[in-house]
This record gives structure tokens, C-alpha cells and sequence, in this order.
């Protein structure tokens, strides 16, 4: 399956691309929440042969 055929889905709970004796598909819904609990927000970019996910957080002033 290709990136944008799973994109919709990246962040949902149990969510994973890997075998199902490997890893829990927990990890990027935990960042998520860890993130939009700060007000941030997480901007994912695809190209061919490139994918960028970058986390963005205010700074406390």
C-alpha cells in the first residue's frame, strides 16, 4: 500500500505497517496528544523518496 493510501490514517490508535508481532501502532497517536496537549501541531510533507514530519511547538513567554 502506498504513503497516501495509508495517510488518513496515520495518527489512529493500534495503527501500523509492521507485522503484527512487531510494535503496538500506539507511538504517533501518543506524540499526537503529547503535542496538541502544548497547542502544537505536527505538519507531515511527502515527495517522491522523501517524507518529513516536523512538530511544531509555541514558545512559553
Amino acid at each position: 500500500m502506498s504513503f497516501w493510501g495509508i495517510w488518513p490514517r496515520i495518527f489512529d490508535p493500534f495503527f501500523t505497517t509492521k507485522p503484527a508481532d512487531e510494535g503496538s501502532g500506539w507511538g504517533r497517536e501518543i506524540v499526537k496528544k503529547s503535542v496538541e496537549k502544548h497547542s502544537g501541531k505536527i505538519e507531515v510533507t511527502s515527495v517522491i523518496g522523501q517524507r518529513t514530519c516536523m512538530v511544531l511547538i509555541p514558545i512559553a513567554v
